[in-house]
């Protein structure tokens, strides 16, 4: 079954999808549609409801630059506030209108012959757009560790983003895999809960202290009342975080602040040597993601809660039992596992130019031009794809220059009466190239640790190796010689 598709087709309501969308509507154009696999807007801050889900990013930078938000009530918002965001967002640009929820896409093929993609849903349906936008981020697919016996657990067992709130913890056996961005912000929540909780670390994180305090309502309304004052608020904090993040962009040695920052916060708040031990990371910081939290370490101190660092042998009916033989029984597991970040990229169902499939395209490791633009892709965008994430600042910065972007090769088609771009082959080649030469030099690369940043070759293809100004600076506008315009 097929349908007369909008002229351009945006797949994900988050972040993404929606600044995609705003900017065509500012811009005068109307004919597109926003597929959502799920009934509500939100993206990534629909999935994940977790108790303690929060923002690691200011709420002033967390957000969008034409749309700031003076009414923020903390430094970084939860979850349901970010949602609400969103929500009034959507509704002030009037984009609600050209979602379509319950809309999972399931293929998109390039017809050569008609110049136009062919994107299948789930249910069947095809629409024929010219373009495709997808904006469907990296943290959406649970990852969930392989694990013998998983399979045998007669307890209750969900990822963090698929959280089941039909379950009462209370006075309950609970085990936590993972202590990533998300278990650090769950933990504490359980902790008050539990009769007991095991939580199951592979690798200590990095933690420092969360600068969280609540807005007054004084500052809030000079925000919303003065003009200017939220724009100043933001850019202070932006220059900030770049100031911060130095270690990822210049020189891992510069990030000696940082790390005794965190050193003299796990020292303030555990006491006990043996447990501070197994908390100490023995990599560089930043290899991993920076993790921000007040309470994660306090909850681990207490007299009902462990810290098991010995690996996972075998899951059982009632219990998880380590390598080291012993055996915890658990009445509910949560895996705080994190997402497949490359894997969410690499099982798109994209077949473009000729028949070549986006797998073949990426038999490499995957990559695109400006992160954005793929050769053999026409008139494909990608919104926050290979290495456009970020350690030290806000990912929606980076959304905002892949728009502008977008923008601007839509643009170029208009301008130059062209039906099709895609980025030139060897000028792609050059960028990434590039790239990757800076990231192999980068704390991800060289600071002695497996992160979700790397493919399973070793390679980063996930973040930006510099500030995220010169992302801006290079990437916010297409430049027609490094791309090829077909009528």
């Amino acid at each position: 079954m097929s349908e007369r598709a909008p002229a351009i087709v945006i797949i994900g309501s988050g972040f993404a999808g929606l600044g995609m969308a705003i900017r065509l509507k500012q811009a005068g154009f109307h004919d597109f549609v926003i597929l959502e696999k799920n009934d509500a807007l939100g993206g990534t801050w629909y999935d994940n409801t977790y108790p303690g889900c929060a923002c690691d990013v200011p709420s002033h930078m967390y957000s969008f630059s034409f749309e700031l938000n003076p009414g923020w009530t903390r430094m970084f918002a939860s979850q349901p506030e970010i949602r609400a965001y969103m929500e009034r967002t959507a509704d002030k640009y009037r984009v609600r209108g050209h979602i379509r929820f319950g809309a999972a896409v399931d293929a998109m093929e390039w017809d050569d012959a008609a110049r136009r993609w062919k994107v299948t849903l789930a249910d069947g349906t095809a629409l024929t757009p010219k373009a495709v936008v997808s904006g469907i981020g990296a943290l959406h697919v649970p990852s969930m560790p392989e694990l013998p016996g998983a399979e045998r657990f007669r307890g209750r067992a969900f990822h963090s983003a698929e959280w089941d709130h039909s379950y009462d913890l209370t006075g309950k056996r609970v085990a936590v895999i993972g202590t990533g961005a998300s278990a650090v912000q769950f933990v504490p929540p359980v902790v008050k809960k539990a009769a007991g909780v095991v939580v199951f670390q592979r690798t200590a994180p990095w933690v420092q202290p969360k600068p969280d305090v609540p807005i007054s309502d004084r500052l809030r309304r000079t925000f919303s009342m003065v003009p200017g004052t939220a724009r100043v608020f933001r850019a202070g904090v932006y220059w900030g975080l770049e100031a911060r993040g130095v270690g990822f962009t210049v020189d891992p040695r510069l990030f000696g602040p940082q790390e005794r920052l965190a050193r003299r916060h796990l020292e303030r708040q555990v006491a006990d040597p043996e447990l501070r031990a197994k908390l100490t990371p023995d990599y560089g910081i930043g290899c991993k993601r920076i993790l921000l939290s007040n309470d994660y370490y306090p909850a681990l101190t207490r007299p009902h809660v462990e810290l098991e660092t010995s690996g996972i042998a075998e899951i059982r009916e009632n219990s998880i039992v380590t390598v080291d033989g012993r055996e915890h029984e658990v009445d509910c597991v949560i895996y705080g596992t994190g997402f497949k970040v490359t894997e969410a990229l690499t099982d798109l169902r994209v077949t473009g130019r000729g028949g070549v499939k986006l797998q073949e395209i990426w038999a490499n490791g995957i990559e695109a031009h400006r992160g954005t633009t793929v050769p053999g892709l026409p008139n494909f965008f990608m919104l926050l794809g290979p290495n456009t994430g970020l350690g030290h600042t806000s990912v929606v910065f980076m959304i905002e220059v892949q728009i502008r972007h977008v923008m601007s090769c839509l643009r170029l088609l208009r301008d130059r009466g062209a039906d099709t771009i895609e980025p030139r082959p060897e000028v792609s080649r050059r960028y990434n190239d590039r790239v990757h030469r800076r990231l192999r030099r980068a704390v991800w690369s060289a600071g002695g640790c497996d992160s979700w940043y790397l493919d399973d070759q070793g390679v980063n293809r996930t973040v930006w190796p510099g500030p995220s100004f010169e992302f801006w600076a290079t990437a916010r506008r297409a430049r027609p010689k490094e791309y090829v315009l077909t009528r």
